[in-house]
């Protein structure tokens, strides 16, 4: 039988198994008694099944409130475990809000627990081949921008809201003179009375396709495009006609579902930003954590996803950006081929998608960078990086380019700062704020 195996960590006073088991029947065939019409085949064939379950540490309060276990007068201890739960893919099938519903749903609400976190999602291959996949991935976006070997390395629209069309055109025009490859909208910014998408698409592909016909370099530009699903289809629709490369979206304010309808309707690389996942990440004991949430998007379709940066701004530690990052490098099914990362496509196999670093970086943070992702193939992202360099934003790309020289020749930044200038002011400079 084709099951998905969720990981989930678990919190409560009641005996583990007892509460494993009542995961497993709450999300399969079962409810909190047995019910006229659950027969025995029935839940031979449906049910959930516990595989295991690992005890943790124990403590003395509880991580959340309870107002079942309040009733009762629970005591303690909270007990705590890593609970595997496999439920049969038939229940699903090719529906990704029922598979979320299955293993998230109704669990962060039963009375026994006080904590749980969804940890990760094991997919067998048959499942992962019912969707899609990456319509560009690794392969398809770094042949879109004509870039080999190296990370790809963009900025972000600053400031995040508020400039026109035509400000914004300019700025894109001094950061494709300035030799980027990527440059994104803000969050903030999709669709707004300063800039709407039918005047800034226009505006800025124009001095895109200008650079592309002056420098032979296709610079990709990912437009923000987060509305109501329909008018998404309609702005990407917009950005495809204007020659257009990609598209972003906040995941997790579209939804599953707008994505999966997004990634059916356009061929263009889909920008996965995160924007919101603190919200189901941060508490130890509540939500979700990035590798199951990252394989729900990922099932939608994304080409790219955002997994923050190494000694940013933002409250990652160094160990969840590591892994966020090596999650989106490695197929995610078991069985599924690893495909091609040098701008070939190869048949759609390679299901694996471009980790995008951002907040805070810098040429300073790019060692670190490369070493937690293991691989080139990431986005390396620098707002304030690129565009606050003292000498200018040409001087900020030529400092991340020296950067990498340095890196993958296994050598220092500051012993390759003596011979690579924009290097060594991006050190001096960005050095001295942190």
């Amino acid at each position: 039988m084709e099951r998905i195996t969720a990981t989930y960590l678990l919190e409560t006073p009641e005996p583990v198994e007892k509460v494993a088991g009542m995961m497993a029947g709450e999300q399969s065939s079962g409810t909190f008694v047995r019910v006229a019409g659950e027969t025995d085949e029935l839940r031979a064939r449906t049910a959930a099944e516990v595989l295991s379950i690992e005890p943790q540490d124990e403590t003395a309060a509880p991580a959340l409130r309870s107002a079942w276990l309040e009733r009762r007068g629970a005591r303690g201890p909270w007990r705590r475990a890593l609970v595997r739960i496999a439920y049969p893919a038939g229940n699903i099938g090719r529906n990704l809000a029922t598979l979320a519903a299955t293993v998230s749903g109704n669990l962060y609400d039963l009375g026994e627990v006080t904590g749980l976190k969804l940890l990760s999602l094991d997919l067998p291959s048959a499942y992962r081949a019912r969707y899609p996949g990456p319509a560009q991935g690794i392969a398809g976006t770094r042949s879109a921008i004509g870039v080999a070997g190296r990370p790809v390395f963009g900025t972000i629209i600053k400031p995040n809201v508020g400039m026109r069309p035509e400000e914004i055109a300019a700025l894109v025009d001094t950061l494709c003179a300035a030799g980027v490859d990527f440059i994104k909208d803000d969050e903030v910014c999709a669709n707004p009375d300063c800039a709407p998408l039918a005047a800034r698409v226009p505006a800025v592909m124009a001095v895109i396709r200008k650079w592309r016909e002056r420098t032979g370099r296709q610079v990709m530009m990912a437009f923000n495009i987060t509305d109501e699903t329909d008018a998404m289809r309609r702005h990407a629709d917009l950005v495809l006609a204007e020659e257009g490369s990609c598209v972003m979206a906040s995941l997790n304010w579209c939804g599953l579902s707008g994505i999966e309808t997004l990634r059916a309707h356009t061929p263009l690389a889909l920008h996965g930003h995160r924007n919101g996942f603190g919200a189901m990440s941060r508490h130890p004991l509540l939500g979700m954590a990035f590798p199951a949430y990252g394989a729900l998007f990922r099932l939608a379709g994304v080409d790219h996803l955002h997994v923050h940066g190494l000694d940013g701004k933002f409250v990652d530690l160094p160990g969840e950006v590591r892994e966020a990052a090596r999650f989106c490098l490695a197929p995610l099914a078991d069985g599924l081929p690893g495909g091609r990362s040098d701008g070939c496509p190869d048949g759609g196999s390679d299901d694996r998608v471009m980790p995008a670093f951002s907040s805070g970086q810098w040429a300073g943070t790019l060692p670190q960078t490369f070493a937690a992702a293991g691989s080139a193939d990431f986005m390396f992202m620098c707002g304030g990086g690129i565009l606050a360099h003292p000498g200018g934003p040409a001087a900020g790309v030529a400092s991340l380019r020296e950067a990498w020289e340095v890196v993958a020749g296994g050598g220092a930044l500051e012993e390759g700062a003596r011979t690579r200038p924009a290097l060594a002011a991006a050190l001096g400079f960005y050095g001295g704020l942190h």
